[in-house]
């Protein structure tokens, strides 16, 4: 359909979402459009109706698709189809009827301090460029909560070494700022001289070995495999060590809206689900202390 080409130029272009944004939007859309040309033989946006849309999303469900991933695709379905009454393509929004499907609520996977501290401590990271830049990573991860595509996309002007902060741009381009702490500072001023061998004119603080910008599975691959010298939990990702920060800046008494804004969150509620690690740690505490607490 033309209207989902109009529509992803306006989400790219005024609305400004990120890449993985775009990405995700035009597949479940075009999944979406080739179900209606297919099995409903429907091209005209005004012929698709509630019940057609939710005989799409139990399709997906009876294929096994996660609630999240159908509950992605029906957020997708709503922008659009908002965007196509605010066009005047559409005289009824179909998905006014449309329910998402409940989520099973997922804790945080993350890793405990201990954990973390022995594999930065233990770990002979090598002192030429790739040694120091992927100990770097690793810590930045860990000491800032930053995203994988926020430190891909970290640039050398990002970066203040005086005030100790960085600035980050995170999603939707919504930029904020994080503290560094000194151990950070103190890789940072053993990376950047062995970065400037590499870099000639790249502007970005990460890259690779040839020079070039650091790409997602080098930065996936080098946290696997690092993780995986402590931890056999299958899921070992950068997501892991933005979970870890946040449980353990919490667990160290720091204040939810503090945490919230260093996360780059856009509303509390998002930040909220660390409480429940944490109630689960003064739970095993309490059991341990208390005299009564193992009856």
């Amino acid at each position: 359909m033309e209207a989902i080409g109009n529509f992803m130029d306006y989400l790219e272009f005024e609305k400004r979402f990120s890449s993985h944004t775009l990405k995700a939007y035009r597949t479940d859309l075009q999944q979406f459009a080739r179900f209606l040309r297919e099995e409903e033989q429907i091209q005209v946006l005004n012929d698709i109706s509630s019940p057609i849309i939710r005989s799409w999303l139990v399709k997906l469900m009876e294929k096994g698709i996660d609630p999240r991933s159908v509950n992605r695709k029906i957020t997708a379905l709503k922008t659009f189809f908002k965007y196509a009454m605010k066009s005047n393509w559409l005289h009824v929004n179909p998905m006014l009827k449309v329910v998402s499907p409940k989520i099973p609520k997922r804790l945080p996977i993350y890793l405990e301090a201990g954990k973390l501290d022995f594999l930065l401590d233990s770990t002979d990271f090598s002192a030429d460029f790739e040694g120091v830049r992927n100990r770097l990573i690793l810590e930045l991860f860990y000491g800032t909560g930053m995203r994988r595509a926020e430190l891909i996309t970290l640039k050398e002007e990002d970066l203040d070494m005086h005030q100790k902060q960085l600035k980050v741009t995170g999603k939707r381009n919504k930029q904020r700022i994080i503290p560094l702490h000194d151990g950070l500072l103190k890789l940072f001023d053993q990376y950047l001289p062995l970065r400037g061998s590499v870099c000639g004119t790249e502007s970005l603080v990460f890259l690779t070995s040839n020079g070039r910008p650091l790409y997602p599975e080098l930065v996936y691959r080098l946290v696997k495999k690092q993780l995986s010298k402590v931890s056999t939990q299958k899921k070992r990702s950068p997501h892991v060590l933005r979970h870890s920060f946040a449980t353990e800046m919490l667990n160290q008494g720091a204040d939810l809206n503090a945490i919230k804004e260093i996360l780059g969150h856009a509303n509390l509620s998002a930040t909220q689900v660390y409480t429940h690690n944490s109630i689960e740690k003064l739970r095993d505490v309490y059991k341990k202390a208390h005299p009564r607490g193992e009856e």
